[in-house]
C-alpha cells in the first residue's frame, strides 16, 4: 500500500470536507435553516474523521519494530473502526432530529439560495466519495473505503433536507420525519458494515484469496509437487499467509530450501496484496500430510 498515496487522499478530502461544512453552516445560519446548519454538523464529522484518518494512516506506515513484528497496519483498521462509530452517530442524530421536527413542527425558510447551496455540497460529496472509494480500491486502504460511506452519508443528508423542503412545499410536512428515519436506517446500516469489517480485520478473519490465481503461482514453481494448510489473515493490501509446500523427499535441504523461496518471492511479486509468506517444507512422500486432508487439497487445489 502507497500510505503517501492514501495521506494526499485524505488531505484533500479534508479540505473539501471543510469548505463543505463552512458553506452549509454560513448560509444555513443567514437563512435560519436549523436543519441545513445541523447538515453543516453532520459535514464536519467528515473533517473529524479524515483528521483521525491521517493520525491513524501515520501509524500504519510505520516500519515494523520489537513491539509490532508484523507492522503497524492495524491502527488504519482502527481509524476504519471509529468511522463505523461516527455513522452510528451520525444515523442517531439524524433520527432524533426527525423526531424533534416532527413534534415541533419547524419548518425551515427555503430559498433559492439555500436549495443551491445544497445542491452544489451534494455535488462535491459525491465527487469526494468516487475519489475516496477509488484510491481506497487501488490501494487496498480500509480507512479510505470506510471513509467514503462516511462521505457518502452526508450526501444522504444533504438529499433529506432537500426532500425535507420540498414535502414541506408540497404540504406534507409529517413526510419529511419518513425521510428522515429511512436516511438514518440506511447510515446505519452502512456503519454496521464497516464495522463488520474492521472487526472481521482485527480478529484474523481470513481475507478473500482467489485460489486458482494463487494455485497458479504455487504449482507453477519448479520443483513443487503440492501444497496444503494455507492460512491467510490480515487486511486486503496487506495480507500475511503461511502454508505447507511439498517436494521431493529425495532432494537435499538446500534444493528444497531454494524451491519454497522462489515459491514465496512470487507470490509477493506476482499476487497483489500479499506482504509477506510463512512456508514450510514437507515431503511429497505423505508423511507430513494429515490422514484425514482431501485429495484435492494434497495436490494443491482450493485452500482456505
Amino acid at each position: 500500500m502507497d500510505y503517501r498515496n492514501v495521506r494526499k487522499t485524505l488531505v484533500i478530502t479534508l479540505i473539501l470536507n471543510i469548505v463543505v461544512s463552512g458553506a452549509k453552516g454560513v448560509v444555513g445560519a443567514w437563512a435560519g435553516s436549523v436543519s441545513m446548519v445541523a447538515d453543516a454538523v453532520h459535514s464536519f464529522f467528515d473533517s473529524v474523521s479524515n483528521i483521525v484518518g491521517l493520525i491513524a494512516v501515520g501509524y500504519s506506515g510505520m516500519a515494523p519494530d520489537r513491539e509490532h513484528p508484523y507492522g503497524h497496519g492495524k491502527y488504519e483498521t482502527m481509524g476504519a473502526l471509529f468511522v463505523g462509530g461516527l455513522l452510528f452517530l451520525t444515523a442517531g442524530i439524524v433520527a432524533w432530529e426527525a423526531y424533534e421536527r416532527f413534534l415541533s413542527g419547524a419548518v425551515p425558510e427555503i430559498t433559492r439560495l439555500t436549495v443551491a447551496v445544497m445542491l452544489a455540497t451534494i455535488g462535491i460529496n459525491l465527487g469526494v466519495t468516487w475519489y475516496e472509494r477509488r484510491v481506497g480500491k487501488k490501494e487496498g486502504s480500509a480507512f479510505l473505503l470506510a471513509d467514503a460511506k462516511h462521505t457518502f452519508s452526508d450526501v444522504a443528508v444533504s438529499a433529506s433536507v432537500l426532500a425535507g423542503f420540498l414535502c414541506i412545499r408540497l404540504g406534507y410536512p409529517a413526510a419529511d420525519t419518513v425521510v428522515g428515519l429511512l436516511i438514518a436506517v440506511l447510515i446505519g446500516r452502512m456503519g454496521l458494515e464497516v464495522v463488520r469489517d474492521a472487526a472481521g480485520v482485527l480478529i484474523d478473519t481470513p481475507p478473500d484469496i482467489d485460489d486458482n490465481a494463487f494455485s497458479a503461482i504455487v504449482l507453477s514453481t519448479p520443483g513443487v509437487v503440492g501444497y496444503h494448510d494455507l492460512r491467510c489473515r490480515g487486511k486486503p493490501g496487506e495480507v500475511y499467509c503461511d502454508l505447507h509446500v511439498m517436494v521431493d523427499s529425495g532432494i537435499t535441504v538446500r534444493e528444497g530450501h531454494d524451491i519454497v523461496d522462489r515459491v514465496r518471492d512470487r507470490l509477493m511479486d506476482e499476487y497483489a496484496g500479499i506482504t509477506d509468506v510463512l512456508i514450510h517444507t514437507d515431503p511429497a512422500d505423505g508423511s507430513c500430510v494429515p490422514a484425514d486432508l482431501p485429495p484435492h487439497r494434497r495436490s494443491g487445489g482450493k485452500n482456505g
